[in-house]
């Protein structure tokens, strides 16, 4: 432990991939929070390190009896130090007055939400915008989402997750940006700076929230893509692929940890020390607080780590969290366990220093009722500025996946349509996983969006449900496996049309927290339904709507286009139109590999060479699968145009390199196409020989590029030590000499390379 602790005092000391807004907080905040401890009885101040969830109709009676009154009891004591899921101005000020007017201190309350994609103006889910590989838009789009929720009387968002994941099956890879750690930093800076502000001050105005990044650390590996389960995992993996998205998003400022449900090598995240004390508060000098997950505190004892409550309170708070969500453990155990001389009130003072600078940072102290403003609520949230925005995030997280003989886009007069599936005419499901404070049917649905084209011969035909009854975020979604009702009218419909666009997928609910599939094709029948379209009718476009990475081998040989059309939003069914009928231009990539079948997962790109990568000697003894291809179906970083893109003259400025050089890379990308277009041009590295094992590829950097139609431009890169080097399995980041290679193109597999060596 001692010689990680020590190592890691240079842990990511070279990492650029997020600029630091400003660290020290201003002494008149360090004086104010001291004096306000001072004064805090033991009991006071553990209440703000409990969190609780809303427990009663705020502006109704007062709870009378249970566990409602305890929790009223709480806090009219001052004992509360945040409540989550209360929203909107009236709800928030009147628990916040309770806290402010009612108690010894007036300490306010943070109030925290889930604003993951959007608050009621809702923005692609977060794995979708990722494929957009656009930083300002995806910037832009946690603005929008900060200034909805704030308007709202929210300060504070669980948000973002910037998990690395590598596992379809997982339902939370909805959350995040992907496999890669390299886009998933930058994406994990763009959001936090869109939550927060470019800088410290920033986070003090009414229009930004305090961010979080989650779930620290190693959630997106859980064995199996199970929810909750554990996680086993060398350092190699932590090192590289896990931490730096968590690095970034410090570096980026932002204001709160919170840490994961799983174990991480049999230590509960809740209760790892090396994480929270050594790494995040230790070697990376994090300065604001860490929250639990629901409830984790109170699973350690579940998990067999922690006896009791009592031990489980003091085991998390040794470790280095800071606030309990919903275990109510730090309010009953930690005062006695502070008397009883287990846990030093040194640690108490340290996390609550940590919360209350937090709230001074908010401007809380000042104004506690600044994010209570009726006539902002009004304005702000549903504005026509915000559904521009989102509608501009949901144009380009779509990726085109196939399109084989020029289908789309569709042509807007003489061309007769039919289009085909529930979830096309569904203002639900588009609205995807975690968009608790949207309202249903909110969502602009696929059929809305396409009607609005009004030259175009459009027939609609819902076919066959896919889903029963009307799924709940708290519930798993039923799928119709049986009643086929509609199908054969469908059939009919499709085969009379010039061309079909089938709108298949996963519900909304079916990715996200707790929805982990080990089937990850097309739910219930639809494909069967599909097969028995494209039998009748080959001109097919399937739009799909899904959460995560689907396998679908059949649809990829037969179906001549293919859009992956995620859960995009409340304006989800304009997007797709536009994309379809080629008003825009589709430019997403791929920021995970989608597998062939769900036997390959998990599957990435930037995976290790093993020692027999071909077969070199033509027998079976080599790494592979002996009943499909190793490859994915689509791999990250892939997305096509409705024009094309070549590469050409990819070149270093020299062979041969000393350590403190820096490298420059060019390429010259041409539209070849007949239209114009934006491609992503993204440049991978490999490090061939080192003391520890590099991937095949590592994304190190990537440029959306405007081409108009024939045009030709030359794209630089620039890379130096904290794109050539890596850390070892002891935490040291290491630039070693020897040869590298260089490899340009489209997507993660790339059409040129180039090589240099390291001196």
């Amino acid at each position: 432990m001692k010689k990680i602790t020590v190592a890691l005092a240079l842990l990511f000391s070279v990492l650029s991939l997020a600029q630091k807004m400003t660290a020290k907080q201003p002494e008149n905040i360090k004086k104010r929070v001291a004096e306000l401890l001072a004064k805090m009885t033991l009991e006071e101040k553990i209440g703000q390190m409990n969190q609780y969830n809303g427990f009663w109709e705020v502006t109704g009676p007062a709870p009378k009896d249970g566990n409602a009154a305890t929790k009223y009891e709480h806090l009219k004591k001052g004992w509360v130090g945040s409540m989550l899921t209360v929203r909107g101005v009236d709800q928030v000020r009147a628990v916040q007055k309770i806290a402010v007017e009612e108690t010894r201190l007036g300490i306010p309350l943070i109030i925290g939400f889930d604003v993951i994609h959007g608050y009621k103006t809702l923005s692609p889910i977060p794995l979708a915008e990722a494929a957009s590989w656009d930083l300002d838009a995806i910037k832009k789009s946690a603005q929008v989402a900060a200034a909805e929720a704030s308007a709202s009387g929210i300060n504070w968002t669980f948000g973002p997750n910037v998990d690395i994941t590598r596992d379809a099956r997982w339902g939370r890879i909805m959350e995040g940006a992907g496999e890669d750690p390299y886009l998933g930093s930058l994406i994990a800076k763009a959001r936090v700076t869109g939550f927060q502000g470019d800088t410290a001050a920033d986070l003090s105005k009414p229009n930004t929230i305090a961010a979080c990044a989650k779930h620290f650390a190693a959630y997106g590996f859980v064995e199996s893509g199970k929810e909750y389960n554990s996680v086993e995992m060398g350092n190699n993996t932590l090192f590289n692929m896990v931490l730096p998205p968590f690095k970034a998003a410090k570096d980026a400022g932002v204001r709160t940890f919170m840490n994961a449900f799983n174990l991480l090598n049999g230590i509960p995240a809740t209760g790892n020390e090396m994480l929270q004390r050594d790494i995040l508060k230790g070697s990376w000098a994090f300065d604001g607080f860490v929250i639990t997950d629901w409830a984790s505190i109170r699973e350690m004892v579940v998990h067999g780590y922690a006896e009791n409550g009592t031990d489980a309170a003091e085991k998390a708070v040794k470790a280095g969290a800071d606030m309990d969500m919903e275990s109510y453990l730090y309010v009953a155990e930690l005062a006695n366990l502070v008397r009883s001389g287990k846990v030093s009130e040194a640690l108490i003072d340290d996390a609550v220093s940590r919360i209350l600078t937090v709230k001074f940072e908010l401007g809380l102290f000042d104004d506690p009722y600044r994010y209570c403003d009726k006539k902002r609520e009004q304005a702000v949230i549903g504005s026509a500025e915000n559904h521009a925005a989102v509608l501009d995030m949901a144009r380009k997280s779509i990726v085109l996946l196939k399109n084989e003989n020029q289908l789309l886009p569709l042509k807007k007069n003489n061309q007769k349509i039919a289009l085909i599936g529930a979830l096309a005419a569904d203002k639900t499901s588009p609205l995807g996983s975690w968009r608790i404070a949207a309202d249903d049917n909110t969502a602009v649905s696929v059929l809305e969006g396409m009607q609005k084209y009004v030259g175009s011969n459009l027939i609609y035909e819902k076919g066959p449900d896919y889903f029963l009854g009307k799924p709940a975020f708290t519930e798993e979604v039923q799928i119709n496996y049986s009643d086929k009702t509609g199908m054969d009218r469908a059939l009919e419909v499709a085969a009379k049309a010039d061309v079909v666009v089938l709108v298949m997928g996963e519900h909304g609910f079916m990715s996200g927290e707790a929805r982990t599939r080990t089937e990850i094709g097309l739910p219930g029948f639809q494909q069967e339904f599909l097969e028995a379209v494209y039998r009748v009718n080959k001109n097919v476009v399937l739009v799909l709507n899904n959460g995560r990475p689907l396998a679908l081998p059949w649809a990829a040989e037969h179906i001549p286009s293919i859009v992956e059309a995620w859960h995009l939003g409340t304006q989800a069914g304009n997007a797709v139109a536009e994309v379809l009928f080629g008003d825009y231009n589709p430019s997403g990539k791929l920021p995970v590999s989608f597998p062939r079948n769900v036997g390959q997962c998990p599957i990435y790109y930037n995976h290790h060479n093993t020692g027999r990568p071909t077969n070199v000697d033509n027998n079976v003894f080599w790494s592979h699968f002996i009943d499909v291809d190793k490859t994915p179906q689509w791999p990250f970083g892939f997305g096509l145009s409705y024009t094309t893109f070549s590469y050409q003259n990819l070149k270093l400025d020299k062979s041969t390199y000393q350590r403190n050089d820096r490298i420059e890379v060019s390429v010259d990308v041409t539209n070849t196409g007949a239209s114009d277009g934006i491609e992503v041009v993204q440049l991978y590295l490999r490090d061939v020989t080192a003391s520890v094992v590099r991937p095949v590829k590592e994304l190190k950097g990537f440029e959306r590029v405007s081409l108009k139609k024939g045009e030709t431009k030359t794209i630089r890169f620039k890379l130096g030590k904290e794109e050539l080097g890596f850390f070892d399995n002891e935490g040291f980041f290491q630039v070693e000499s020897g040869v590298f290679q260089v490899f340009v193109g489209g997507s993660s597999q790339t059409v040129l390379e180039a090589r240099f060596e390291l001196k």
